[in-house]
């Protein structure tokens, strides 16, 4: 069943909703669709009201460590945290009140996937793949996608192919995939992408990047035949968009699981 995931992503210990390909907090290059005047725990404190489940919380460069345990305790063991998880944190993560940790870069030194690292996260959770979710964001390159770390500045030897997701779905609960290049410009979904992560993922996967509207959602749906999640960002009222409310978000999850038609 197709679902609407909401996000918090965190940049410089505020909320920001940013244009996917222009994340590198090094340079003035940044552009930010959106950012709130509201702390990441006033976020956290909305969903848990509304009953949306599995929030990914993404700590997007340093300064943000507080404001996310924060964020956490608002909803203790119903948030996802990512962004600089390791193996020596991943617990201390989890013990903090996080659902699941999210790894990316830690997987890729020198933009080289490593099964050790993999292997050592999993055993700072005692092994426990229910609590750890890989993140495969990516870019295209020529016809295909491959894995994107460093604010997705980083392009790794990792191609996102059935090969990949096959490889790695023994070790991690699900997946998230962001299609970077896409992510903020609210131009639409990638949806061949799409397409593929259905067909090879037996486990969670939830995709982000482009999406705008309850449309979207539709196609999303349609696409992956209910296998495929969707998170919207920027095109969301409380972030400042105008394509879709939360409201008709938590709406359009509540029919999916009544079976009732959107």
């Amino acid at each position: 069943m197709t679902r609407f995931r909401p996000c918090i992503d965190l940049h410089a210990g505020e909320v920001k909703q940013i244009v996917g390909g222009t994340l590198d907090s090094k340079t003035t290059a940044l552009q930010t669709n959106f950012v709130s005047p509201h702390p990441p725990a006033h976020f956290a404190r909305l969903y848990r009201e509304n009953a949306l489940v599995d929030a990914h919380v993404i700590k997007l460069g340093p300064g943000n460590d507080d404001v996310a345990r924060a964020a956490l305790r608002e909803w203790p063991d119903h948030l996802q945290i990512g962004g600089g998880i390791n193996d020596t944190n991943a617990r201390e993560w989890i013990d903090a009140g996080a659902y699941k940790v999210i790894i990316t870069s830690f997987l890729f030194p020198a933009g080289i996937f490593s099964q050790p690292r993999l292997d050592a996260v999993l055993a700072a959770l005692d092994g426990d793949c229910s609590r750890l979710v890989i993140d495969l964001s990516c870019r295209r390159r020529g016809g295909t996608w491959f894995v994107a770390m460093d604010k997705w500045q980083t392009i790794t030897d990792m191609e996102v192919s059935e090969e990949s997701i096959k490889r790695l779905e023994p070790y991690c609960s699900e997946f998230l995939i962001h299609a970077a290049d896409n992510e903020g410009l609210q131009r639409g979904i990638d949806e061949q992408l799409v397409e593929r992560l259905a067909a090879w993922c037996t486990i969670p996967v939830t995709y982000a990047g482009g999406g705008r509207n309850l449309d979207d959602l539709e196609t999303v749906k349609r696409l992956s035949g209910g296998k495929v999640d969707l998170t919207i960002g920027s095109a969301l009222d409380c972030f400042g968009g105008s394509g879709v409310t939360l409201a008709e978000c938590v709406k359009w999850n509540n029919n999916q699981e009544q079976g009732k038609p959107t």
